[in-house]
């Protein structure tokens, strides 16, 4: 049934394609890819399984989370440290790690007047801009507490942000693909995806911060395939399988759940929480949802994990995946859990 959705989404034009992939007890029961996007040489190029996408925001969960804990469980920081610890420049010292993991700093969503070709230096238009709350008021989602912990791990570590997560967590992990400015000599395994001015971003990071930051940020800029998604989603359902990051410390983003915000996931806490995974998934479920159409949940208990990736973007900002991410996973919910459930 899912299936037969997303082939007609792609034929309906309301999204140019995507790969979808559906994990239960471990096991992968669903992988295919749908449809093509166009390149700047004006040819259509079929989405398949090793298509790689723009993350967007899941490099908030995929690059800055576990790295963050990594740093925490060698003692090399706590998530109840100051900001300005690491960062002494910033001018609010009562900002802790755990704020910005949660969403809960106080810091706006975003910079105002964001493009690609601006001059900006982002880390000192942070550091200017005013707090909407004080800390641990209020959850908004934010892409620059994220950003700041980019800059954390590499303050502590010495090593961009790119090359420590993928020496400490991607090669123990076997993510291959998975990584930060993707070598364009593949460039048609790369989606496209937006058209600004006069081609479309293909390549490059998508998100305008993250591009004025060199391609490298904790908020975005991570690129991946939909196989490589699924493996990282299933660590946290099975943390015992990997010795990267103790399991008590994976355990923790469903903890301490403020507003369906645990650390850095969304964390479905109320059963009328209206959130991408639609209203039958769990309490308890996790899950990330990125700008250019990518996504990933976690359902803990029914053993469930959906990556679902697409560059909607590539067909412009107005757009229905909202509506359909709700669909889609409330389709996959009935026929991989409930139904089979019934037939049991």
């Amino acid at each position: 049934m899912y299936d037969k959705y997303l082939a007609e989404l792609v034929n309906d034009n309301q999204i140019p394609g995507g790969v979808l992939t559906v994990s239960k007890n471990g096991e992968l029961v669903f992988l295919k890819s749908y449809g093509s996007y166009e390149n700047n040489k004006n040819k259509q190029i079929s989405i398949t399984d090793g298509t790689i996408f723009d993350l967007a925001s899941l490099t908030k969960v995929m690059v800055t989370l576990p790295s963050i804990l990594y740093l925490y469980q060698m003692n090399e920081l706590d998530l109840q440290d100051s900001v300005q610890t690491y960062l002494p420049q910033l001018r609010y010292p009562e900002i802790t790690i755990k704020h910005l993991l949660q969403h809960t700093s106080g810091l706006p969503a975003d910079l105002p007047n964001m493009e690609r070709s601006a001059k900006k230096d982002i880390l000192s238009e942070i550091n200017q801009i005013k707090m909407i709350n004080k800390p641990g008021i209020e959850v908004l989602y934010s892409d620059l507490g994220m950003i700041l912990l980019g800059e954390i791990i590499e303050k502590i570590t010495g090593m961009r942000l790119n090359a420590f997560v993928e020496q400490m967590i991607y090669i123990p992990w076997k993510l291959q693909n998975t990584k930060f400015l993707p070598k364009n000599e593949n460039i048609d395994r790369i989606a496209a995806t937006e058209f600004y001015k006069d081609r479309f971003i293909h390549g490059e990071v998508h998100d305008e911060k993250a591009f004025l930051l060199g391609g490298i940020s904790g908020s975005a800029g991570l690129f991946s395939t939909a196989n490589d998604v699924m493996k990282f989603a299933n660590y946290w359902l099975y943390p015992e399988t990997q010795s990267v990051i103790v399991p008590e410390l994976m355990y923790l983003v469903n903890k301490n759940i403020v507003k369906n915000r645990g650390l850095a996931f969304q964390v479905k806490g109320d059963s009328n929480a209206n959130l991408s995974c639609g209203r039958l998934w769990p309490i308890g479920s996790i899950g990330h949802t990125g700008f250019t159409g990518t996504s990933l949940w976690i359902d803990p208990h029914n053993k469930l994990s959906v990556v679902f990736l697409t560059n909607v973007v590539h067909v412009g900002r107005k757009h229905s995946l909202p509506l359909i991410r709700e669909k889609l996973h409330t389709l996959i919910f009935k026929e991989e859990v409930m139904n089979k459930s019934n037939m049991a």
